[in-house]
């Protein structure tokens, strides 16, 4: 089916074939708000769509998206089918799941989990080559009801083949067995109304081509905790990226930044943030504290340098809360030439030119066989005696120490 005559939500393969693994529960009536978070999550696609078959991966930030990014994974089957890489899974569902950053593989999730219910579901997106709406109830891990509703989405690399999947879930765990009767006769009084809430026109039974709404205006972090959040969903996405690296890594760097001028204004509770996950201010470096608060503590040692020297290149040029992954892009050489420019202002500035080694006074010359081309650099290591300096040993194939000891002479 092509993407233009995508079916509505109400008419979308449901969660109903016994034959898929891990779905086959029995449908449960599932609230408004689940409904309308998908329905978002529907038109933000849609969006992105501009005129193509699907919507191009890079285009898609499922960490800087309030609404729904918490709620949400991304799939990437580029490399195959069979066992797809998973390149994000939101705050709110790994919570809920009880999984962390070790959670990279389809094969890697908990059976009988809630992130199981979006990853069972992958396979029919390339049937059907366009969204697909499930809603169900299902006893977890916990051995808690949980009703749910869920969409998966397609996405494209070079806007051709389906080889990313985004999904978004919301649900809501059922009361316990023997109350539930209660709540059912309840339910049934507040729902005569038809079961799926009227969607208004345009906005999914119509398809993709369809006007959309007005979307909600999404709620921006603000505080410290909040910025810090938001940082860290980017840190963990640009960690897993593979197609969108760059982008990945300038978004968590720029909302990095965004933490480090909150913490510049509140830096009480920055202690108290540093402190709870300790971590130590170096005076010399302290952009390291926030790379490590937002990227993690364990993070490779090189990448955490290389991005409290970018906060720290941001800082001195008086880059803006929110504008530093638009100045990376436009960096010259990247990051990688950030470093290397503050770096070489770090570097003692030469008084004046060093003298080369051959125009240099000798202060003595010593019959010793250094085994070395004429005029090859050497450096001689001795200890002082009462009436000179005893040669102990020779340095010869060392041109950095070489260079460094010349630099000590100037």
């Amino acid at each position: 089916m092509s993407m233009d005559s995508a079916r509505g939500y109400d008419d979308l393969r449901q969660d109903d074939d016994p034959t898929e693994g891990g779905v086959g529960e029995p449908h449960a009536p599932v609230g408004s708000d689940e409904r309308r978070m998908q329905v978002r999550a529907y038109n933000h696609w849609v969006s992105l769509l501009r005129g193509r078959a699907y919507p191009a991966i890079e285009d898609l930030e499922p960490e800087s998206i309030a609404d729904f990014g918490p709620h949400s994974v991304l799939l990437d089957f580029s490399a195959g089918v069979e066992d797809p890489a998973i390149q994000f899974i939101g705050r709110a569902l790994r919570e809920e799941c009880a999984v962390d950053q070790s959670i990279t593989r389809i094969s890697d999730v908990p059976s009988r989990s809630l992130l199981s219910r979006l990853t069972d579901h992958y396979l029919q997106i390339i049937a059907n080559r366009a969204p697909i709406g499930f809603e169900a109830e299902f006893t977890g891990t916990r051995g808690h009801n949980t009703m749910y509703r869920g969409i998966l989405m397609p996405f494209s690399s070079d806007a051709q083949s389906i080889d990313y999947i985004y999904g978004v879930i919301n649900w809501k765990e059922l009361v316990a067995a023997d109350d539930q009767a209660g709540l059912d006769a309840e339910l049934a009084a507040a729902m005569r109304a038809p079961r799926h809430d009227p969607l208004p026109g345009g906005v999914w039974a119509d398809g993709p081509c369809a006007a959309a709404p007005a979307a909600e205006p999404e709620v921006a972090p603000t505080t410290l905790d909040e910025l810090l959040a938001a940082a860290r969903d980017s840190a963990a996405a640009a960690r897993t990226a593979h197609l969108r690296s760059h982008a990945a890594l300038y978004r968590a760097l720029g909302r990095a930044y965004d933490v480090a001028l909150a913490a510049a204004a509140d830096p009480v509770r920055l202690e108290e943030l540093l402190a709870a996950a300790d971590i130590r201010v170096q005076a010399r470096a302290p952009m390291t504290a926030i790379a490590k608060l937002v990227f993690g503590a364990d993070h490779d040692k090189t990448r955490l340098t290389e991005a409290a020297t970018v906060l720290a290149w941001a800082q001195r040029t008086g880059i803006e809360a929110g504008a530093l992954a638009h100045a990376l892009e436009r960096a010259e050489g990247g990051i990688k030439g950030i470093v290397a420019s503050e770096r070489a202002l770090r570097q003692p500035e030469e008084a004046t030119p060093l003298l080369p080694l051959a125009e240099r006074t000798p202060l003595a010359e010593l019959a010793i066989d250094s085994g070395l081309d004429e005029g090859a650099p050497v450096v001689l290591l001795g200890r002082a005696t009462a009436t000179g300096i005893v040669v102990v040993g020779t340095v010869g194939d060392d041109a950095k120490l070489a260079a460094q000891v010349l630099r000590r002479l100037h």
